[in-house]
């Protein structure tokens, strides 16, 4: 039987609902399908957004014949047979290649796959929950464009559930994009087992189908992000037992050690900061490890550092007040630098002010630094 969520899976950008930055009115995807722009992109953001619909919805647009594969279980072999498959490019049908999960694709088959991307034998479409930036090689990123898909928001969710014709109480429906964490593809599966295990969707009755043994939502997708999150909250909250637990949970689980250290060199600066600076120097070398030890061993550097974040004293204040003035530029644009601290390289410049008052060495809290605007603002506290 059909899963429901290929049921209601939209054919068009007309069915398609959020990522309106992408797709709305005049946005790149949408002047591309309109135009049947031929071009490879990757698409990086979280589960259950959109990205295989996408996808699908973009091939169809320029009638190419489209091939689907999934990077955690294709190879080099995989990919020879589709560009050995006879072209149709003549036809005016490229061959476009689906590529999900494309972080896990390794550099030799990444390199591999460059040549007849850079061809155009093959039009690559990326997919990842992973930053590419860290994941694909240069050379392949350099050849494709990337668009960001963001969590769908609950109004969206919303929307998506009313298509599948299943009736839901209020209650039930509200619970369940809240539990679904902007992942359509959570709230599908969800609403379709409920409804097919109990006839009724009320909060209860999903309640059960969230717990019951053979839901399993996504496990490199949903249990990836919560998992991470319930091992950056223990770190956080120094209980280094919970954070260990969950960093054995991951490695075991087969989680990239290296996403697990990226996190880890994030947490040393985000929640320790300025209380334990040496815990970035820590994190740091931790992620150096990975990269040069490896599996298995590897998980005993990542223990080390989790024990160490975890025990080390935190402090946040550099992070917010970085995302204090962030909100400032972003209220308030590019606001005139003071004179006295512009650079001075011309005689001019000299002359209309540039640099003057400026004192190398001023007394603590001197201030004037700052636009005229936010004269007095303070970030860090």
């Amino acid at each position: 039987m059909e899963p429901l969520a290929s049921k209601i899976r939209p054919k068009s950008l007309k069915e398609f609902v959020g990522q309106e930055h992408l797709v709305g009115t005049g946005k790149p995807l949408a002047a591309a399908i309109r135009d049947k722009h031929l071009f490879s992109f990757i698409l990086w953001g979280p589960p259950g957004s959109g990205k295989t619909t996408l996808a699908r919805i973009y091939a169809r647009a320029l009638d190419a014949r489209l091939y689907e594969l999934s990077a955690v279980s294709a190879g080099k072999d995989d990919v020879k047979k589709i560009v050995n498959e006879p072209d149709t490019f003549l036809e005016g049908r490229p061959k476009v290649l689906f590529l999900d999960e494309i972080h896990r694709f390794n550099k030799a088959q990444q390199d591999y796959l460059l040549p007849f991307v850079e061809t155009g034998r093959l039009t690559l479409i990326g997919a990842t929950t992973e930053n590419p930036s860290f994941e694909v090689i240069p050379p392949l990123l350099s050849r494709c464009r990337v668009f960001v898909l963001k969590s769908l928001t609950g109004d969206e969710l919303g929307q998506i559930i009313k298509r599948t014709k299943i009736k839901i109480q209020k209650a039930a429906l509200d619970w369940l994009v809240s539990l679904s964490n902007g992942d359509a593809r959570i709230a599908i599966t969800a609403l379709e087992n409920t409804h097919r295990l109990y006839g009724t969707v009320t909060v209860e009755n999903l309640k059960n189908t969230f717990e019951h043994a053979f839901i399993r939502f996504d496990r490199k997708g949903d249990e990836h992000y919560d998992t991470i999150s319930a091992f950056i909250k223990s770190m956080r909250a120094g209980d280094v037992d919970a954070a260990l637990y969950y960093l054995a949970r991951m490695i075991e689980g087969g989680e990239d050690p290296k996403f697990i250290a990226r996190r880890m060199v994030i947490f040393a600066s985000e929640d320790v900061g300025l209380a334990q600076p040496t815990a970035l120097v820590v994190a740091n070398e931790v992620f150096r490890a990975v990269e040069v030890v490896g599996l298995p061993e590897a998980a005993i550097n990542l223990a080390h550092g989790a024990a160490y974040l975890s025990l080390a004293k935190k402090d946040r204040g550099s992070y917010d007040a970085y995302f204090a003035a962030l909100d400032d530029i972003r209220k308030f644009g590019n606001l005139p630098i003071p004179l006295k601290v512009r650079n001075a390289p011309t005689k001019l410049m000299n002359e209309l002010g540039y640099g003057r008052g400026y004192e190398k060495y001023p007394a603590p809290g001197a201030g004037g630094y700052l636009p005229e605007k936010l004269k007095g603002k303070r970030y860090f506290k």
